[in-house]
């Protein structure tokens, strides 16, 4: 029986924070450097409520862009685990039907029956999470990976990874 995985959307296999960064750009005409926002709470970086202004506007999980490496990653890891696309995506319900759709149209290897919507991750109970969110992977039991992002930058409890072909890497010796 081949060991799970369970894998983050937003920040993990879809490139938030680079879509963050381009729709502020373009709705605010202010350019932000990533290097300018490292460790500083979404609220921070992007302020007079951007970020929620963005998850709720039609078609912005849609059209977020693929984080680099992450389909080839996703296949290779599919042929010696079990994997899992598991998003909080009820905290914002208008999202579903978006991140549904952009996993068929990214994703189509990954079934239906492989992808979790919940609104409170610590439920899941698969042996590694790969999560850009701190309180997920603190309350997950297993094993966790922590994929970097800019608003994760000062944690360092979890194990950091930063390319999708580095947890390739790390999880071929747990197979």
């Amino acid at each position: 029986m081949k060991k799970t995985i369970a894998i983050d959307m937003d920040g993990v296999i879809a490139d938030i924070d680079t879509h963050f960064i381009n729709w502020y750009e373009r709705d605010y005409g202010i350019r932000v450097l990533r290097e300018n926002i490292l460790g500083l709470t979404t609220a921070e970086a992007f302020p007079d409520g951007a970020v929620r202004k963005f998850v709720h506007t039609a078609g912005f999980f849609l059209t977020a862009p693929v984080m680099p490496g992450a389909v080839a990653a996703l296949k290779t890891l599919s042929e010696s685990f079990e994997i899992y696309i598991v998003s909080a995506a009820v905290e914002f319900p208008q999202s579903l039907s978006e991140k549904l759709q952009w996993l068929n149209i990214n994703f189509p290897f990954i079934t239906w029956k492989n992808i979790v919507f919940c609104g409170d991750k610590s439920i899941i109970n698969t042996d590694f999470m790969i999560d850009d969110m701190i309180r997920n992977l603190d309350t997950f039991k297993g094993e966790t990976l922590m994929f970097n992002s800019i608003f994760n930058y000062n944690h360092n409890h979890h194990r950091r990874v930063h390319t999708w072909q580095e947890v390739v890497e790390l999880m071929k010796e747990k197979a």
